[in-house]
């Protein structure tokens, strides 16, 4: 059993057959559960899902209509009960799936365990099971369903759960001296987000270390224009030290020592701070 929203909506066998309702409004419903997986959708939730402000008199029998075309299409699966998997609760339903049957519960584990073994230390293990992580993503989440107002809510804040974890990742094989690998997704990344400050000072952080200042003072100008010119504000106070920093060849953005912690790139300049005060 497979259950993926990482991307398309894919409710499927173990080799990834997908068996999906072709129907918008059932398709929709199944992705709400999905997205809930193993908890309790209630039954309000789908009807304002489904037909937001505005639903029909008949919506709560056409929900049921709904609920059991599910049913059917799952028992579709083989080795699979529709009945067994998508029960009904007081006042709602829920999708039953073990944790690694849904790519979003596996995303968190491996974000979960990562973020600790970095936490202790352990920044190669740590760091490669936020990339197995992010790894699970196969596009926008939920990108071919329509998303009413409850799946709506879901999706910036997933989206911003997968940058942050990115970050992390990247911080943590920065302190692994992985700049030289990193600049080419770096400048990927800063190229499509042109005004996120730690990206910038990350790829900044990264060219440095390569010995490429040159490079490094030419990310700050880009980033400083598109700021200015796309939100009309300057800098902020950390990224100029961080800029002027590369200028004087600051030794803080030297490669860190084995086990000196993470630091996120645009806090190097107030460790740097720290540790000349200690």
């Amino acid at each position: 059993m497979r259950i993926e929203i990482l991307g398309p909506l894919l409710v499927g066998d173990d080799f990834g057959v997908p068996y999906l309702p072709t129907a918008p409004k059932p398709r929709q419903l199944l992705a709400l559960f999905a997205l809930n997986a193993n908890q309790v959708v209630s039954t309000t939730m789908c009807i304002e899902e489904l037909w937001a402000s505005r639903p029909p008199r008949s919506a709560v029998s056409t929900l049921q209509t709904y609920i059991l075309q599910i049913r059917r299409m799952l028992r579709q699966i083989p080795g699979m009960d529709g009945t067994d998997m998508l029960l009904t609760r007081h006042h709602g339903y829920q999708l039953v799936a073990g944790r690694e049957e849904v790519d979003l519960l596996r995303f968190k584990d491996r974000v979960a365990e990562g973020g600790g073994l970095i936490a202790d230390g352990d920044y190669a293990l740590g760091a490669g099971l936020l990339r197995e992580a992010l790894g699970y993503w196969r596009g926008p989440v939920l990108v071919d369903v329509q998303a009413g107002p409850i799946i709506a809510t879901h999706l910036p804040r997933l989206e911003e759960l997968r940058f942050s974890v990115l970050e992390q990742r990247i911080e943590a094989e920065l302190a692994l001296g992985l700049h030289h690998e990193l600049i080419s997704e770096l400048s990927g990344l800063v190229s499509q987000f042109r005004t996120h400050e730690n990206l910038c000072a990350q790829l900044m952080v990264a060219l440095c270390r390569s010995g490429r200042q040159a490079e490094a003072l030419q990310t700050y100008r880009q980033f400083r224009e598109a700021l200015i010119g796309e939100l009309g504000i300057e800098p902020s106070s950390r990224i100029q030290q961080l800029h002027q920093a590369v200028l004087t060849g600051d030794p803080v953005l030297n490669p860190p020592p084995a086990h000196s912690g993470i630091v996120r790139s645009l806090d190097l300049l107030e460790r740097g701070a720290m540790s000349r005060r200690g």
